[in-house]
This record gives structure tokens, C-alpha cells and sequence, in this order.
């Protein structure tokens, strides 16, 4: 017997319905999990350029192949798209048409008494009196089933909260990719270090990394400024843990200014945009003067802590002295020594702060268009001049010129986020925590009673082998009996 090709409207409805089965659903989504590991073990070129750049210099020939499968961009490379579009469409065509059924089963009446009630589950026979149906739909209706009279006989059915839970914990899965994807499509996250002082100006030259959605870009950043006036941090003396951390800033948006004090939990809001106070550190003021005592460079020069007690790590760049100089400096606030690791930080505040350097003379490659850290400095090229130290207040001469720590300032890192769907993102975790708990507690059941004279009949189903049915049929009957 041959058996006849599929017509292209056949194929077509045959590949809807395996792409909108459950199990299909269950891959994609296991598929999604796994295409997003090589995005937390690659350095992506929308959070690290940098990294980027150093594989390629370090692993050419492996960066090459990692580029052309976007392995670099993974969350918005083609591939990923696809799983993400796929499972979208998939949860879609499966939740929704079982969702249209689940709400007229919900609005029908419950199905009519079998004839032959001995054949399910929990059959009991026993006499009974006049007000045998008239007790049982007393006790239906305090437990919350729905019930269907015919003559002398009750259907009674309760539990689609268990079916209603069900299909809320995957509809809430839409709801969680509708808000993920909006803030794709129209958010933006940024990150910012400001210097006590200094003021942040919501423009995307203020930036030290900014990202855009793929539908939206610079002219939709909310128009505001903010300064930092005053940062401290609060340190445990006996454990040098942190206590506290809080930043005094002037506020200027759409033209009115005020005053604001912004913490780690407390961000500050314009519109849809918030800012978070993400991490700190300190900035060395310095002043570094050339060979004819020009002023070649001044200001604060942040630097990135490397532990708890803040030793950090940085560099000073002075593209306009000539030759170029360069200063691959670690600074420590409250300043000790071992004969191990040199100078050390043993404390988080500036008790006792110094400037460690060494000094570089060459060019320093910022004008190549190459981007590079603003911590570091590539020596290969360069020629040492020397090494100092200072503490606020002195000035290291060298050849070239020198440099004076003026005084050091706290820094905070603000994080700038935009994304309009995680109020859809955070209400459909909160549905699927709901839906999954309503779906594992929730009981299906349906309760038969007929009554023939004085010969009474009760037996239960219980839908997906939910137990507790035979104590609840004893129930029932201890009712229907008159008895507490």
C-alpha cells in the first residue's frame, strides 16, 4: 500500500503542531540555557571590548573561528535569535489553544453521573434518608466543587486549579521572553566612574561602557546631570568588612536642581532610567609638570581596588609631555610594608595613603585608534625612566619632569540602566511562582451520589492519581449520614 505525499498545506500543519508541542517547547528551552554558556565563558564585545581585542592578539587563528559564529556577540547573534524566536512562537502555539480549552472546560458543566458507579473508584453503597442529596449538595457547595443535579443524582467536580496553575507557569514564561526581548529591543545599560567633584551628564561621551537595544540609541537618554559632592564609606575596624556606603550628589533634571543621597540599595530614578551606586575607589590628584615646568597633566586619576582594604592599581598617561610619559602606578590608602608583597593596604580608609610608580617615556599608542585599558600601560615599547613614591602634599622630580600628589579623592562607579520590560520580566516570575505552586497543590477530583429509595450510592475519580480521594469520600459519606 503506497502511502500518499504530504501537499504543502499538510507539511505546513504538520510542522505547526510539532513546533507547538510541549516537548518541542522543552528543547528549545533547554537549547536557550545552553547556547547561553559560551556567552558567560567568552568576553563579549558589548561588555569587553578589550578582552576581546587581547584574545584576538593572544588566540588569532581561535578568534577568528569564535567570530564567525558570533560567539563573541552571542546573545545577539543569528543563531541565538532563532532559539529565542522559535521557543516564543512555541510556547505561544501551545499555552494558548490549551488555555481556550481549560476556560470552557472551566465554564461547562461537570460531566453526567455514569450509569455504573461501582466500576470507579471508592464505590460505596449504603442507606440513606430522604435528605441524603439535599446534605450532599450542602457539602459540595462548602467545599467549593461544581455540581450538576439530574433527578436523583449529583456530578459534582472541583481542582482546575491545578490545570489553571499549570498553564499560568507557562504563560508566564511568555510574559518573561516579552519583557527579556523589550528590553533588548529598547533598553540601555551604561557604566560611569565619577571622582568627588566631578559631575555626570547623561550623554553618551560621559560613558566608560555604554549599550544601546537594537531599537533605540543616543537621543533616547534622559536629559539629566549629577555631582558628586561628598562619598564615604563605613568599614568595620575589627573585620574591615564594609558597613555602609553613601554618596551626597546634586541632582539637575529638565532644569530643576536638588539635592539627593543615593546607596547601593536605594538608586535614583528618572523616568524609566535608574542609577545605581555600583562600586567605589579612590582617584590620586596629580600634577604632572614636563622639563620646563608646564603643567602637562592635572586632576583625578582613578584606580581600580584590587581587594578589600583597596589596594589599587593604575596608570597615569600624559600624551601631552614631551617625550609622552607614563606612570604604572598602585596606590594604597592606609599604607604598610612586608617583605613579600611590598606595600600593602591593611585598611580600607585614607589613613595613611601613598602613590607607588614606575615611570615610562615613549608613545603610548593612544592616538593608533586602538582601544586599550585606561589602568594600564603596554611597556614593551617604552623606556624606564625610574621609580618613586609620594604621599599627599609631595612632588617626585625625575629627568623628564615630575609629579605631585596633590591629594586623593573617593570615586563611585554609577551604573546606568534602562529597561522598560523588567516589570513585565519580575510579574511573570512572580505568576510562575505562583502557577507552579497552585499546579503542585492543587487537587482534580470528581464525586458521584445517586439515590434510589433508601439505597444510596457514592464513588469518586481522581484525575491525575492525585491522592487523597478515599478520605475525602469518607467525608462525604459521614455528611450525607448525619454524622460529625
Amino acid at each position: 500500500m503506497e502511502v500518499p505525499e504530504l501537499g504543502f498545506f499538510a507539511l505546513v500543519r504538520y510542522a505547526w503542531r510539532q513546533l507547538t508541542s510541549m516537548r518541542t517547547a522543552l528543547i528549545l528551552l533547554m537549547l536557550m540555557g545552553i547556547a547561553a554558556i559560551p556567552g558567560s565563558l567568552i568576553p563579549q564585545r558589548i561588555t569587553n571590548a578589550i578582552a576581546v581585542r587581547d584574545f584576538f592578539a593572544t588566540n588569532p587563528e581561535l578568534a577568528k573561528w569564535y567570530d564567525r559564529f558570533s560567539l563573541f556577540d552571542v546573545y545577539g547573534s543569528p543563531w541565538f535569535s532563532a532559539i529565542y524566536i522559535l521557543l516564543f512562537i512555541s510556547l505561544i502555539g501551545c499555552v494558548l489553544p490549551r488555555t481556550v480549552e481549560h476556560y470552557k472546560a472551566m465554564r461547562a458543566q461537570p460531566p453526567a453521573t455514569p450509569k455504573n458507579l461501582s466500576r470507579l473508584e471508592h464505590h460505596q453503597e449504603f442507606s440513606g434518608g430522604d435528605k441524603s442529596l439535599e446534605r450532599a449538595q450542602d457539602w459540595f457547595k462548602a467545599h467549593r466543587f461544581r455540581v450538576r443535579v439530574e433527578g436523583e443524582s449529583i456530578s459534582a467536580e472541583k481542582g482546575f486549579l491545578r490545570e489553571t496553575g499549570n498553564l499560568l507557569f507557562h504563560l508566564s514564561l511568555i510574559l518573561i521572553l516579552v519583557g527579556v526581548s523589550f528590553g533588548s529591543l529598547f533598553g540601555m545599560r551604561g557604566e560611569a566612574i565619577v571622582s568627588t567633584g566631578e559631575r555626570f551628564i547623561n550623554v553618551a561621551t560621559s560613558y566608560d561602557t555604554l549599550s544601546f537595544g537594537k531599537l533605540t540609541g543616543e537621543n533616547s537618554l534622559s536629559p539629566f546631570e549629577i555631582r558628586l559632592d561628598k562619598f564615604v564609606g563605613e568599614y568595620d575596624p575589627k573585620t574591615n568588612a564594609p558597613k555602609d556606603y553613601t554618596a551626597w550628589v546634586t541632582v539637575t533634571d529638565n532644569g530643576t536642581t536638588y539635592k539627593k543621597v543615593l546607596k547601593v540599595n536605594e538608586p535614583l530614578t528618572f523616568g524609566n532610567t535608574r542609577v545605581y551606586l555600583q562600586a567605589n575607589g579612590y582617584s590620586p590628584v596629580v600634577t604632572v609638570r614636563d622639563s620646563q615646568g608646564n603643567v602637562a597633566l592635572q586632576g583625578p586619576i582613578p584606580f581600580l581596588p584590587q581587594d578589600g582594604n583597596l589596594r589599587s592599581i593604575g596608570a597615569i598617561k600624559v600624551p601631552d609631555a614631551e617625550p609622552q610619559i607614563g606612570f604604572v602606578g598602585s596606590f594604597v590608602p592606609t599604607n604598610a610594608r612586608t617583605t613579600g608583597q611590598g606595600a600593602i593596604s591593611i585598611f580600607p580608609e585614607l589613613l595613611d595613603p601613598k602613590l607607588l610608580f614606575s615611570i615610562w617615556k615613549g608613545d603610548l599608542g593612544l592616538d593608533s585608534g586602538v582601544p586599550q585599558s585606561v589602568y594600564r600601560i603596554d611597556t614593551t615599547k617604552l623606556e624606564k625612566v625610574g621609580l618613586g613614591s609620594v604621599k599627599p602634599g609631595e612632588t617626585f622630580t625625575y629627568p623628564e619632569g615630575s609629579i605631585t600628589l596633590e591629594t586623593v579623592v573617593p570615586w563611585i562607579n554609577l551604573q546606568i540602566v534602562e529597561d522598560p520590560g523588567k516589570s513585565y520580566a519580575l510579574i511573570g516570575g512572580i505568576v510562575a511562582v505562583l502557577g507552579l505552586l497552585s499546579s503542585l497543590y492543587g487537587r482534580r477530583r470528581r464525586i458521584w451520589i445517586r439515590v434510589q429509595g433508601e439505597r444510596v450510592e457514592v464513588a469518586g475519580l481522581a484525575k491525575n492519581s492525585a491522592p487523597g480521594l478515599e478520605v475525602e469520600i469518607q467525608k462525604f459519606v459521614s455528611a450525607i449520614r448525619g454524622e460529625k
